[in-house]
């Protein structure tokens, strides 16, 4: 179950970019190819790449979630900020 960082990954990114559908193909050397689907056809987006390096390109499409940022991590970053402007 190699493919499942690659799967979780194109879930992610199909999560993040509405209106398109991307899909991942594994060739027999082991690669993975992502392919976007447009009107019933699919059209190549990048060459076969090692499993680590398909996980970068996915992760570095598509637009990014902003993270929460909770009270209390905002205070210890604040908190932080004073720390260093005191050095």
């Amino acid at each position: 179950m190699r493919s499942t960082r690659a799967t979780a990954a194109l879930a992610r990114l199909n999560l993040r970019s509405e209106g398109h559908h991307y899909l991942m193909a594994l060739t027999g050397s082991g690669q993975f190819i992502l392919r976007e689907r447009i009107d019933g056809a699919e059209r190549p987006l990048s060459d076969a790449l090692s499993l680590d390096d398909f996980v970068r390109l996915l992760d570095s499409m598509g637009p990014r979630k902003i993270a929460r940022v909770t009270k209390s991590e905002a205070a210890f970053m604040k908190q932080l900020g004073k720390k260093d402007q005191a050095l």
